[in-house]
């Protein structure tokens, strides 16, 4: 298995980027997918990722805050099964995470700067005899439940995956990632914690993003704080 992933890592090196990366386009609430880049705020940078967590680009990805302003935001209720879509299915190996941000007044202007980020939702990796097992990189969105303790109130909603690999050296790891924007009508009393800025979040030293996955495995620790439920 780490051999076969290994030379599909290598064969990918080669294939162009047009093809060889994917993006979060789409809104999803329930059974709607929206159509691309409507209620989620468009990068500017195409298809290649983010690399550097100190970047205020892993907030939004390249131009994701500039393209606030031109973003609608769809509403929703808490407890309402949310999420982001792609253009193309997830394949490189790694990990995904979901932060939301609350906005103090309209999604469309808040640039998603200080510690306001609490994660709502993660795909980890597991081991068994000493190999990584991943997240089924043939997803095509990443949904998840919001709580129904979430607050009423408009959000970032902010997915990542983090492809790793290429991520044996530092820097190595890259994040795909968007936000989208949406307004929670309907919801609940509950407090989101631990809070976290982006960047900030993320040193890129983490034992889950500086990593060999192709090593033998005895664990994998997902990075960032812990989800909030509510």
């Amino acid at each position: 298995m780490k051999a076969s992933l290994a030379l599909v890592s290598v064969a990918l090196a080669f294939v162009p980027s047009a093809l060889a990366h994917y993006r979060f386009t789409s809104l999803v609430a329930g059974s709607t997918v929206t159509d691309p880049y409507v209620y989620v705020r468009q990068n500017t940078n195409y298809n290649t990722p983010v690399t550097d967590v100190t970047s205020t680009d892993l907030r939004c990805n390249v131009g994701g805050l500039a393209s606030a302003a031109n973003t609608s935001t769809y509403t929703v209720s808490s407890g309402e099964t949310v999420g982001l879509a792609l253009d193309q299915p997830i394949y490189h190996p790694g990990v995904v995470n979901v932060y939301l941000a609350k906005a103090p007044g309209n999604a469309s202007a808040f640039d998603g700067s200080g510690s306001v980020w609490f994660k709502v939702y993660q795909l980890s990796a597991t081991v068994s005899n000493g190999e990584y097992t991943w997240p089924d990189n043939n997803l095509g969105q990443i949904t998840f439940p919001l709580p129904t303790a979430l607050p009423a109130g408009q959000y970032l909603l902010r997915v990542e995956q983090i492809a790793l690999h290429v991520a044996q050296t530092f820097g190595g790891a890259q994040f795909y990632l968007s936000c989208g924007q949406i307004n929670v009508s309907t919801g609940g009393s509950g407090t989101p914690s631990p809070l976290v800025a982006i960047p900030g979040v993320y040193t890129g030293k983490e034992p889950g993003i500086l990593i060999d996955i192709y090593s033998t495995a005895t664990s994998y620790t997902q990075p960032g704080p812990a989800v909030w439920t509510g």
